[in-house]
């Protein structure tokens, strides 16, 4: 299936994007919904979500995006494939996912991965970030102990922000001192691995849920 072609980046500002997108009922989604849970936010094409699911099935994957293109096409490369641990979900995070955490059984969120975020480089613009103070609440009022965090950027700026977003919040205990050297989990993300061919630096953190 050809790629679909979309604008690179959105405002999740803008009015079209205000309203809260409905929750699905997550058990008539997933075949098992007791399996732990890894949420993916801003997931754009679906492929580093997709290869986690074919390498983990005893997991399940959800990717959040903003762009609904990328997300119809996700889905239905993931229903051709017969993947039933994997869905893509059309929202703008920074007014859907308090609800959307709201809707998964306690404890079921194990793992959360923010990556490559769009980095509005512009100072009037940084509030159209994705990790912002709320997001960062809704996960802390959400994720279990134990759960996992992971970030990563190939803009310094916006990985130190984010980084520093989390660790200001004393339930986030980041794993290590500096930048993470290798990406821990077993996929990379399309633009991890384009950055990493161009031997640019990538710059990740780990944090674990206390």
């Amino acid at each position: 299936m050809p790629l679909v072609r979309v604008r690179e980046h959105v405002n999740p500002l803008a009015r079209k994007y205000q309203t809260p997108a409905s929750v699905p009922a997550w058990s008539e989604i997933y075949a098992d919904f007791s399996r732990p849970l890894h949420l993916d936010i801003g997931c754009a094409r679906g492929k580093f979500a997709y290869e986690m699911a074919l390498q983990l099935p005893e997991w399940n994957f959800l990717g959040l995006e903003i762009r609904e293109p990328l997300v119809i096409q996700a889905n239905e490369d993931c229903s051709a494939a017969g993947l039933t641990n994997l869905y893509y979900f059309y929202c703008n995070a920074s007014n859907t996912l308090r609800p959307l955490l709201q809707s998964l059984p306690p404890g079921i969120l194990q793992r959360v991965t923010i990556q490559f975020p769009d980095p509005w480089f512009k100072r009037k613009h940084r509030k159209r970030r994705v990790v912002q103070p709320e997001l960062v609440q809704d996960l802390v009022d959400f994720m279990p102990p134990g759960a996992t965090l992971f970030i990563q950027s190939d803009v310094l700026d916006i990985a130190q922000e984010m980084r520093d977003r989390f660790s200001d919040e004393p339930q986030f205990q980041i794993q290590h001192a500096a930048w993470l050297a290798n990406n821990p989990l077993p996929v990379q993300t399309e633009r991890e691995s384009a950055t990493l061919r161009d031997n640019s630096p990538v710059y990740r953190a780990l944090f674990v849920k206390v």
